[in-house]
């Protein structure tokens, strides 16, 4: 399953839902999710969380978790540990937006979430380096 997008390339004016996306074999393994935002309207805030599920109907009352709000274009990582939730099959976003100076304009954030199995990029190197060997 991975690495995937579980939400590609996005321009988002108000809060909104990810597709919900099937871990596959990847259930219960260390992730890293990487928040990428590339468009920003002054004076906004962005906030990512990601839900995770069994069966894709019931997602919790808590998020897996949470990106502190943003503002900024930039790269933002962290892990997502999901062995101590072996159950989740099932990985949704959920963006949650404000504007704290102009609350009359709506907000807008360009943004994508990426997750790879953490240690994935590592793998990629040492096969490269293998075959050039």
């Amino acid at each position: 399953m991975l690495p995937k997008y579980l939400v590609p390339e996005e321009i988002a004016r108000q809060n909104g839902t990810g597709p919900e996306v099937d871990l596959e074999a990847a259930q219960g393994k260390l992730f890293v999710l990487t928040l990428g935002i590339n468009r920003v309207l002054e004076q906004g805030a962005l906030q990512i969380s990601v839900w995770g599920s069994r069966d894709s109907k019931d997602w919790g009352t808590r998020p897996l978790l949470t990106f502190p709000p943003k503002s900024y274009c930039g790269m933002y990582s962290q892990l997502l540990n999901l062995s101590k939730h072996p159950s989740v099959r099932y990985l949704r976003v959920e963006w949650r937006m404000s504007r704290w100076s102009k609350p009359s304009a709506d907000p807008l954030f360009g943004f994508s979430v990426f997750a790879e199995e953490s240690g994935a990029r590592l793998k990629a190197d040492q096969a490269v380096a293998a075959a050039v060997a």
